[in-house]
């Protein structure tokens, strides 16, 4: 097959050459709250049109490159107990993308846990303005377990669907440590 980026030959969807050139992390952080910040990997505009993939079937190969050079590496080098709850982890075109990036995070420290935090909300939220998801909250539920917890989302816009899963986690229990997002449209 050939990379998606340069177009040469490659045994992955993303050649090795442009991996190390194009998806080095560079990390953003930020309060969501006084005691809940947000890591991200990339900028949105910085990897924007792989992102769009998770509409695809190709997306959920895109998701596995992008979590192995930002989440995986983030993993091996964390050392707290703590459960991984990706955010709305349906599954949706054969996979979730969101249960990709979890997984990439799983080691002696982080247990991922699958289909804990569903929305039951089903409006998409992409390209909307702020006012429209205050008005159509995502409406989570958590099943998972108490204890420790690093959230997980692929995109993080105005950070309410981040804000909305803290509150739903807190309430029942858990403690968000962090949330791990692959790109901020913030700036």
């Amino acid at each position: 097959m050939r990379c998606i980026l340069c177009s040469r030959w490659s045994f992955a969807h993303i050649c090795t050459r442009c991996q190390e050139r194009f998806l080095k992390p560079d990390i953003k952080r930020f309060r969501l709250f006084k005691d809940f910040e947000v890591v991200s990997f990339y900028g949105y505009s910085e990897i924007e049109e792989l992102l769009k993939t998770k509409h695809t079937y190709v997306g959920a190969y895109i998701y596995k490159i992008l979590a192995a050079n930002s989440f995986k590496i983030f993993a091996k080098n964390f050392t707290q107990k703590a459960f991984v709850v990706p955010v709305d982890d349906k599954i949706s075109g054969g996979y979730s993308h969101t249960a990709i990036l979890a997984k990439s995070l799983k080691s002696g420290y982080l247990k991922p846990l699958y289909n804990v935090l569903p929305a039951k909300n089903r409006i998409n939220y992409s390209g909307k303005p702020l006012d429209f998801r205050l008005k159509n909250p995502r409406d989570f539920q958590y099943r998972g377990r108490a204890g420790d917890i690093v959230l997980v989302d692929d995109i993080i816009t105005t950070g309410t669907t981040l804000k909305e899963a803290y509150s739903v986690l807190k309430k029942a229990g858990a403690n968000p440590l962090f949330a791990l997002t692959l790109a901020t449209a913030k700036s």
